[in-house]
């Protein structure tokens, strides 16, 4: 979000008598390399009888040579810019390896191209002295900077000098005060007696009041500022021009607008040009103006405006409503952890050790305060190019008639807690989901991780390699394998129950080989089905689930509980069922006719990390 102002800048000079000017060189206008958006931008010339010829001078600066052809009492140039102060990271930019620590010396011909910034002359007492306490071991580039810079502010008291040009190094190091100007062409000499290219920069600064004051430091300005200022740019491989502002002892950012950048303050001074012998009166001006603010967490929109927004919100509203216009809208904010900001989990990784135990929290919490009642889901997110696996994604449904869908918020597992369920809880589960629903419990199949795609898999394996070893390449690849040879070739992974969507009906699952074999991977059990593996069907045999509308009207919802589960019977009860006895029963036949195939979807039980996992079709 950024701030927008209009800067508006005014010198005149008033002779005493009608005097004749030599051709005026005007500085005025952002230089081509300025960071912060320029929006617009004008120049006005008093006397209006001139010609202006707009130019770029050896160092690219943008400059305007003006020629009167009459005497004149006046002269006056009056600038107007409109600038965004979007906010600008002065470290966002690369190194190249060379550069990447100091010292470093520029290749052979950079060097020549930065020769007028390298130039040096004898340096007096005071610099030789200042020169000499600087620490010129190796470090990080950026940190000898700032640090360098940052000395300068503290040993250069900042005082405002009406004086024209510029102090001598030693003058100002004698002094240890100085302008803009002064400590800006001192910190030119340091670093070109330090082997790095510099510039003298002359610009406007804008300084903003603070939407809040600060901490632990100063809070700037009173009031909105801008003033012609001075800084020093240096010039690092990689990186570019740097700017160094040593009068506040910070990196140049959004509020600093470079108008000229030389080898020598008097190639930047703003406005230059002789005029014949006379008195004159010197004025200028200026001013910083907001002309629109967007809202941002420091400063948001007032009551008032929100009242306008929200007025004119309902407004809209009803015109949709009376058009019978109706929208669906989607959203993602994002969260981090306010514990640990900077962790990859939060920054770059796409999961992390907390980050899905937080998400499990927040929608409990979310679902506690908004939808008492609702059902959460647990599922797949989406799948990114280049990353193995889809993301995971949880989800809160609830009637907008307040009545509950979901009952016993304790039935939900936390997600940082192992309950110690196994294959043979899914598997008591299921065989009492089946007795509630009234489905044939001998449907149910055991899943298995394929035996002999893991065997090939082992059989690949250089011979000094184990398995369960941390010497194979791929982390992803080394953890599947860890976790299948540990559990065992012919473990039972989790339970599967053919179901037809919506119907509660099932059917016989026919394989070769009658084992059902997962697809290998490291999705839960319900999305690694073999449903290729299963008799083909025809088109015309192929169940199909017409999607109502989701714009359609539709009725009231079911009153909850109104059909009645019947009892289980005893030996239907979850601590009666052994595995042994389901195992032991034989498959159903399978009729000869291909409709009986009909069922191609599941309810899948998976236990994992000592949870129950429920794949609902």
């Amino acid at each position: 979000m950024s701030i927008r102002v209009a800067l508006h800048h005014n010198t005149s000079y008033t002779y005493d008598r009608l005097v004749s000017l030599a051709p005026q060189i005007v500085r005025l206008r952002p230089a081509p390399h300025c960071r912060t958006p320029i929006v617009s931008y004008s120049i006005k010339i008093i006397p209006e009888n001139h010609f202006v010829n707009w130019q770029q001078d050896p160092f690219g600066n943008y400059l305007a040579r003006l020629v009167f052809p009459e005497k004149t009492r006046r002269f006056q140039v009056e600038v107007d810019l409109v600038a965004d102060m979007v906010i600008i990271n002065p470290f966002d930019f690369f190194l190249d390896p060379s550069a990447e620590s100091y010292p470093f010396t520029y290749d052979k011909q950079l060097a020549e191209d930065l020769r007028p910034y390298l130039k040096t002359s004898q340096p007096g007492e005071k610099l030789a002295a200042y020169l000499a306490s600087i620490d010129r071991g190796e470090k990080n580039i950026v940190d000898f900077l700032v640090g360098l810079n940052r000395q300068l502010h503290q040993e250069i008291r900042y005082m405002i000098r009406m004086e024209p040009n510029v102090q001598s190094c030693e003058e100002t190091l004698s002094k240890k005060s100085g302008s803009c100007r002064d400590s800006a062409w001192l910190l030119v000499h340091i670093l070109r007696h330090l082997g790095l290219a510099a510039r003298f920069v002359s610009g406007y600064l804008i300084q903003l009041v603070a939407d809040v004051k600060s901490l632990d430091g100063p809070s700037g300005p009173e009031k909105d500022f801008t003033d012609l200022h001075a800084w020093t740019e240096v010039y690092i491989p990689g990186a570019g021009w740097i700017g160094l502002d040593p009068t506040s002892g910070l990196l140049a950012g959004e509020g600093h607008i470079p108008l000229a950048c030389s080898p020598s303050p008097q190639s930047a001074s703003p406005i230059s040009g002789a005029v014949d012998k006379c008195k004159v009166d010197f004025n200028f001006s200026m001013d910083v103006t907001r002309i629109r603010e967007a809202p941002r967490s420091t400063k948001p929109y007032p009551e008032e405006v929100w009242r306008e927004i929200e007025a004119l919100g309902y407004a809209v509203d009803k015109e949709l409503a009376d058009g019978d216009v109706r929208l669906t809208m989607g959203g993602e904010p994002t969260f981090v952890s306010i514990d640990d900001m900077e962790g990859a989990e939060w920054t770059t990784e796409a999961v992390g050790p907390k980050k899905r135990i937080f998400a499990a929290n927040l929608i409990k919490r979310l679902k506690k305060r908004w939808a008492l009642g609702g059902l959460l889901h647990y599922g797949q997110g989406k799948w990114y190019p280049g990353e193995s696996l889809p993301r995971w994604s949880f989800a809160c449904y609830w009637r907008q008639d307040g009545k509950p869908i979901w009952r016993d918020s304790a039935l939900i597992a936390e997600e940082d807690r192992d309950y110690g369920h196994g294959p043979e809880d899914a598997l008591r589960f299921l065989h009492a989901l089946t007795a509630l629903l009234g489905v044939d419990a001998g449907f149910i199949r055991p899943a298995y991780e394929d035996i002999p795609y893991f065997l090939w898999k082992e059989g690949r394996l250089p011979v000094n390699v184990d398995p369960l070893d941390s010497r194979l390449k791929d982390p992803e690849e080394r953890m599947r394998l860890r976790q299948v040879f540990e559990k065992g070739l012919g473990s039972v992974i989790g339970y599967v129950l053919p179901i037809c969507k919506g119907s509660w009906k099932s059917g016989p699952w026919p394989f070769r080989g009658e084992h059902l074999f997962l697809i290998p991977g490291d999705s839960p059990l319900g999305l690694r089905l073999p449903l290729d593996s299963l008799p083909p069907l025809s088109v015309k045999e192929l169940p199909h689930v017409i999607e109502r509308d989701p714009m359609a009207r539709r009725g009231p919802l079911p009153e909850a509980g109104q059909r009645r589960v019947p009892g289980l019977p005893e030996e239907a009860r979850p601590e009666n069922i052994r595995e042994q006895e389901l195992m032991a029963q034989p498959p159903p036949e399978v009729p000869g006719q291909t409709g009986a195939w009909v069922v191609r979807t599941a309810l899948c039980v998976h236990p994992r990390q000592g949870r129950l996992y429920v794949f609902m079709p």
